[in-house]
């Protein structure tokens, strides 16, 4: 399964899963690429919208550009953001011209495109001179509670495969060295990489099960593909390796954002 194939699903099961840890990063994302009132800027890779909101709470829809190669999320993003510019493209082709931009933002989508380099040079390509490239990608090894947790769930359940299709395993490259080379590979000077923290709150369990056996992303590609005895055993490990109790509860995710500037 590709980037693009792992989110071929509905934006409300996106939502569930992941869509609640999306807009807190957002906001500290948005503050960590310094974007400021007067820019222009594009998502790159905006799922349902979560970032595009943030950006254009702060920009006005005018400001914003949205690109993602998702139709159920492009479709979503034009329902909630009306007045905002949202195309179908990949960030390995991105249809804009040179220099159109003042910062390109790609939350959680990097590691999920098939070619990165081709994505992060794109993003370079279409901001302009002195303008900034920035991106975020959760810490699968450590710092994202939900995503370790599953896997180690997971591993009891299909060893192999769940060693396999890991995101910590899989993305190994993108942890905060692999952010950093990637961003001055792509020519970007003035790189630095910082942890953002932000946190999930749950109704539940089952509130946070939901949404898993739709498929949305590895986790839920690997959970839709069980049989029912395996997925009964894999909810049952996930729910006690979690420690959590009934009722509400949240985890605490950390991601790595990065960030360069465009060679005058």
């Amino acid at each position: 399964m590709n980037g693009a194939d792992a989110f071929r699903v509905s934006a409300d099961a996106y939502e569930q899963w992941m869509g609640r840890y999306s807009t807190p990063l957002a906001l500290a994302f948005v503050d960590f690429a310094g974007v400021m009132p007067g820019m222009r800027v594009l998502d790159v890779g905006c799922g349902p919208g979560a970032l595009t909101s943030v950006l254009a709470d702060r920009l006005g829809p005018e400001g914003v550009v949205a690109a993602d190669p998702s139709e159920p999320f492009v479709e979503a993003c034009r329902r909630a953001l009306p007045g905002v510019e949202v195309v179908s493209a990949g960030g390995e082709r991105l249809p804009f011209a040179n220099d159109s931009f003042d910062a390109s933002l790609s939350q959680l989508v990097v590691n999920f495109m098939q070619e990165p380099e081709a994505g992060v040079s794109e993003m370079r390509r279409v901001t302009r001179p002195g303008g900034l490239v920035t991106g975020c990608v959760w810490d699968f090894a450590g710092g994202m509670t939900l995503l370790r947790t599953f896997w180690r769930a997971a591993r009891e359940v299909d060893p192999e495969r769940a060693a396999t299709m890991d995101e910590a395993v899989r993305f190994r490259e993108f942890d905060k060295g692999g952010l950093a080379t990637l961003w001055r590979a792509a020519g970007l000077d003035r790189v630095r990489v910082e942890p953002l923290v932000v946190s999930a709150s749950y109704t539940g369990f089952e509130d946070l099960w939901s949404p898993l056996p739709a498929g949305v992303g590895p986790a839920g590609a690997f959970c839709a593909a069980l049989d029912e005895k395996r997925r009964a055993a894999l909810h049952d490990a996930l729910h006690r390796r979690l420690e959590v109790r009934d009722g509400r509860f949240e985890l605490s995710a950390r991601a790595w954002a990065v960030v360069g500037t465009v060679p005058a």
